[in-house]
């Protein structure tokens, strides 16, 4: 059970014998779950390991096309700017949760909880009454934004994979400019993604983070392989780009914002890396150590991509790579490393749902149930995968709408409520928002992008799928 890493027992009583909501029952785990000094609980590298992972995944290789979309100028600045941004309001959440926890004198306030006591202080009498639904939005949107990562991830594996094994015949040891491929499919991409299934459902199996962190270092080398890989080739040679715009069309700008928004993917995990922390206290100079971390290698990899590339820039940046065994072991790379990271953000969603579940059961058929929840959630994210023709859009549009609220309009509007009271200066109030009204642009141009993309005529070369070059 150390590596299931639950008591049911202690956990069936948390929850008042089942009275609680699926929300409230994922707030008592989380509560439950807190690491006191001198207990187990995560060190300084596993938590940096952790947060690197959970911000590397899928949307780091559409980033050349992001910075295309933006201008030479334009992109790297702007994406140095969202990341700040999106820093700054996680650091925020953090401030909000442990200004709420002293006041209520609790261990630990989760997000879900931080919004429902802050509204609970509020003037204004209608939301007080209805504060417990502050919770309820916070779980649902991380409910949303997490499974549909782990959908796309489940997309961009099977597809890779796909691409692996279509391309054999035609991949050589000499590595040269890739050239214009029209593959017919040996197996449909279904099959695949049913093979990858029974692996998955044991990944998150896998309870513990601490146990977790083991399976995110591999995650990591292979990540750490492959962007080798990719940096080493889109270094050589980098042409001028003196015919490369620096402020790209407004209309494409958007798909940029959208973009940029979607690929910062760890904010549903920083209080619960915080709470596994074996030292809570030290959580802030991790985080800004890792997103400094990801910003740089965002910058990077998109403004090199993008010169590299040029107008040639694909969607995914393996479209661009020489067809030969050496680049192609960078889809197999990347995708183990998202292997081991689907487990993470399936972290957040099944911490949530799952303690509800095990409620309505007595504790000998607890271990049953939640097997069988977490069993049920990745085939829910393998059939979405399956069914959907253009999943990534589909999950471009619930990530811009939930992604966005969870990361910019939220945190600081939770500020100004739970600080207002506090003297708190006119100059960070209009701070919060400006901030909450960006947030707000980003959810209505990632919106926008999603949208059109999805009107548009389906490529079927392309459609649900990160790396097909037809």
């Amino acid at each position: 059970m150390s590596l299931l890493g639950r008591n049911y027992s202690k956990e069936l009583n948390s929850l008042d014998h089942g009275s609680q909501s699926p929300s409230e029952s994922g707030s008592s785990t989380a509560s439950e779950n807190v690491h006191p000094a001198g207990e187990a609980g995560l060190s300084m590298m596993q938590t940096l390991i952790h947060l690197l992972k959970c911000n590397i995944g899928t949307g780091l290789l559409g980033l050349p096309l992001a910075i295309k979309n933006a201008g030479l100028l334009v992109g790297p600045v702007s994406l140095l700017a969202i990341g700040i941004l999106t820093v700054h309001c996680m650091i925020i959440l953090l401030n909000c949760a442990h200004h709420l926890s002293q006041r209520l004198h609790k261990t630990f306030v989760n997000y879900g909880e931080a919004t429902m006591y802050s509204l609970e202080t509020c003037p204004n009498t209608w939301l007080r009454t209805h504060a417990v639904w502050g919770r309820y939005t916070v779980s649902f949107l991380l409910i949303i934004t997490q499974l549909g990562f782990c959908s796309v991830y489940f997309m961009f594996m099977a597809d890779n994979l796909q691409q692996m094994v279509e391309e054999a015949h035609v991949t050589s040891n000499i590595c040269q400019p890739r050239k214009i491929l029209v593959l017919t499919p040996i197996l449909d991409i279904r099959v695949y993604m049913l093979t990858i299934l029974p692996f998955l459902i044991l990944l998150v199996f896998i309870q513990n983070l601490k146990v977790l962190s083991i399976f995110s270092t591999l995650a990591n080398i292979t990540t750490l392989g492959s962007m080798a890989l990719i940096f080493e080739y889109i270094m050589q040679g980098i042409p001028y780009p003196s015919d490369l715009p620096l402020m790209a069309n407004w209309k494409t700008f958007l798909l940029f914002f959208g973009t940029a928004i979607f690929t910062f993917e760890g904010v549903g995990m920083v209080l619960p890396l915080k709470n596994q922390m074996k030292h809570p206290q030290q959580f802030s100079f991790v985080l800004y150590l890792g997103m400094s971390i990801v910003i740089i290698l965002y910058i990077c990899l998109g403004t090199l991509g993008y010169m590299k590339f040029g107008s040639d820039t694909q969607a995914s940046i393996t479209l661009n790579l020489p067809n030969c065994w050496l680049y192609q072991s960078v889809k197999l790379m990347y995708s183990i490393g998202i292997f081991f990271t689907y487990a993470l953000q399936f972290h957040v969603p099944a911490e949530i749902i799952i303690p509800f579940a095990i409620s309505q059961v007595s504790e000998s058929w607890a271990l049953f149930v939640d097997l069988s929840v977490r069993s049920a959630l990745v085939c829910l994210t393998c059939v979405s995968a399956i069914l959907i023709p253009r999943l990534d859009l589909v999950i471009s549009l619930i990530g811009s709408v939930s992604s966005s609220a969870l990361a910019l309009i939220i945190p600081p509007l939770l500020e100004i409520v739970i600080l207002y009271s506090e003297d708190m200066s006119y100059v960070t109030i209009a701070k919060d928002i400006m901030i909450s009204i960006l947030g707000l642009l980003g959810c209505i141009f990632g919106t926008y992008q999603a949208l059109y993309e999805l009107t548009q005529p389906i490529n079927h070369s392309m459609a649900n799928s990160t790396g097909v070059y037809a």
